[in-house]
C-alpha cells in the first residue's frame, strides 16, 4: 500500500519538531516523534554506563524537558538515570508515592540511527514501507496488525526499528506529568519518575537508586499491546559455552584435528527442538542460542534460559550442564567449559505479597475505558528487578508492535490509551 493523501510524510513528520509548538502543549504523538529522532542504541559489549553515550542525549533532553514543566529538581544521576518527582498535593503527602518508569535504549538487535516514522491509515493490506528499496510490511506473517484496520498505524520506513519500545513509555510518561502540572486542582499522591538506559541488554536497574527514586510501588511502561497488563516474567539467565578444539592442517588431520565449530554445532543440535522459542508460547520456557563465534580451534556459543516456573529454570540449566559433558566424552580432545549467569527473577511472587497494587492499576485501566488483559511476559522489564529489590513493579502496555526489528509499529489510539493510563495511574494515587 502507498502512501495516500492521509498519510503524514516524513518532511511532515519532522515539521511537528518539538522545540517550536510555543502556542501549544505537545500531545504525546508528537513527544514520541521526537524522542525517537534520538539514536540510543545500547551495547552489549560496553563495560561504560549507560554503555553508550549517546543515550545521555535523550535524558539530557528529557531532563529539560521536565524543568520547562516546573518539575525542577530532575536530575541525571549515576548510571545516566533520569530522576525526577512532582511533590503530593496539599493533603495527599501520607498517601503511597507511586513510580512511574520507562527505558531509554532501544535493542542491538537493529539500527536505531535516522529513525523515520510515518503514520499511515493502515486498511488491512501490505503495506509498502520504502518503495526505494521495496520493503513491505507483510501482513500474513505480522497477522495482530489486522486488529487495527482503519486505524492510523506509526511504522518505519523498514531501514530501522522504531524506537516504541520503550519511547512509547516516555512519551505516556511526559504526557501525565505534563497534564499533571498543568493542573493543581488534580489531588495526587507523590508522583516519581524515573528513565532507565541499558534496559534491553538487562542492565537498567545497576545504578538505580531506589531511596532516591522514593516511590512505595511503580509501574514500568514498556509493555506490548494495548489493554495488556503484566505482573509475572520469565526466571532468565544466560549461557557461554567455550570449545576449545586442535587445529591442524586439514590435509593431513584425521585423528588430530578437533573441530571447534564442529562442537558447538553438536551442542545446539543436542538442544531440544520442543525447548526453542520458536516452538514454546504463553509459560512455556526455552533454550535459546542467539549468538556463535569462532574458528576451527577456538568457537564460543551464547545462550538465553528462560522459563516462569523457577524449577523449570534450574531443570534447563542442570540439562545444558549435561549437554556439555556429552559433547565433552564426544570430543575427549577438546575442551567443553560451560559458564551460566542468573541475569533476573520472576517478579509474581514479590507482586503478590502486595495485593493492593494490582487494584490499582487496574482501577487506572477501567478509568481509562479499558478491562485489562493479564498475561505473562515472555521477556523482562525492569520491573522484574526492581519487584526483587523491594519495588512492587508491575508492567503496563505501550501498544506497540514487532519491537526490535524494521516491522516495528504503534498505532496511534493505542499509544494515546497509554498515556491515559499513566494519567489515570496519578489521578488514581490522590483517591483515599
Amino acid at each position: 500500500m502507498a502512501l495516500d493523501d492521509a498519510s503524514l510524510s516524513i518532511i511532515q513528520l519532522l515539521l511537528r519538531d518539538f522545540a517550536a509548538m510555543t502556542h501549544s502543549a505537545p500531545n504525546v504523538l508528537e513527544r514520541f516523534l521526537r524522542y525517537v529522532q534520538f539514536d540510543t542504541q545500547s551495547d552489549e559489549t560496553s563495560a561504560a554506563a549507560p554503555s553508550t553515550a549517546k543515550q545521555l542525549k535523550l535524558a539530557e533532553a528529557l531532563t529539560d524537558e521536565l524543568h520547562q514543566l516546573g518539575i525542577g529538581n530532575a536530575v541525571i544521576g549515576q548510571g545516566g538515570i533520569v530522576y525526577a518527582h512532582i511533590p503530593a498535593s496539599p493533603g495527599c503527602e501520607h498517601l503511597p508515592a507511586v513510580g512511574f518508569i520507562a527505558h531509554m535504549d532501544t535493542s542491538p538487535d537493529a539500527s536505531g540511527c535516522q529513525v523515520k516514522p510515518q503514520i499511515i491509515r493502515f486498511d488491512g493490506t501490505d503495506v509498502l514501507l520504502n518503495q526505494t528499496e521495496g520493503i513491505c510490511f507483510p501482513v500474513e506473517r505480522f497477522p495482530e496488525i489486522k486488529k487495527y484496520i482503519g486505524e492510523d498505524v506509526i511504522f518505519t520506513d523498514g531501514t530501522t526499528l522504531l524506537g516504541a519500545d520503550d519511547k512509547s513509555g516516555i512519551a505516556a510518561i511526559m504526557d501525565m506529568a505534563a497534564k499533571i502540572t498543568a493542573d493543581p486542582t488534580i489531588a495526587h499522591a507523590k508522583l516519581c519518575i524515573a528513565f532507565t538506559p541499558d534496559e534491553e541488554i538487562g542492565r537498567g536497574t545497576d545504578n538505580f537508586d531506589l531511596e532516591r527514586f522514593g516511590a512505595d510501588w511503580a509501574v514500568t511502561i514498556d509493555g506490548g499491546e494495548v489493554g495488556t497488563l503484566e505482573s509475572e516474567n520469565f526466571n532468565a539467565g544466560s549461557a557461554v559455552v567455550d570449545f576449545q578444539g586442535v587445529g591442524v592442517h586439514p590435509g593431513s588431520s584425521k585423528g588430530k584435528m578437533v573441530n571447534a565449530l564442529r562442537m558447538a554445532a553438536a551442542f545446539i543440535d543436542a538442544l531440544p527442538a520442543d525447548m526453542a522459542p520458536e516452538t514454546t508460547e504463553g509459560r512455556e520456557g526455552f533454550l535459546h542460542p542467539n549468538q556463535l563465534e569462532g574458528t576451527v580451534t577456538h568457537a564460543k556459543l551464547h545462550l538465553l534460559i528462560r522459563d516462569h516456573d523457577r524449577a523449570l529454570y534450574e531443570e534447563k540449566k542442570v540439562l545444558l550442564e549435561r549437554i556439555a559433558e556429552d559433547i565433552q566424552s564426544r570430543f575427549p580432545n577438546g575442551t567443553v567449559t560451560l559458564s551460566v549467569k542468573d541475569s533476573y527473577e520472576n517478579m509474581k511472587p514479590y507482586i503478590d505479597r502486595v495485593p493492593a497494587v494490582m487494584e490499582h492499576v487496574r482501577a487506572a485501566y477501567r478509568a481509562a475505558g479499558l478491562e485489562p488483559i493479564e498475561e505473562p511476559i515472555r521477556g523482562g522489564t525492569d520491573g522484574a528487578r526492581l519487584s526483587v529489590m523491594g519495588l512492587p513493579c508491575p508492567n503496563v502496555f505501550t501498544g506497540g508492535l514487532n519491537y526490535h526489528g524494521i516491522y516495528e509499529c504503534l498505532p496511534v489510539k493505542s499509544l494515546e490509551l497509554a498515556a491515559n493510563v499513566a494519567f489515570e495511574l496519578a489521578v488514581q494515587s490522590g483517591k483515599k
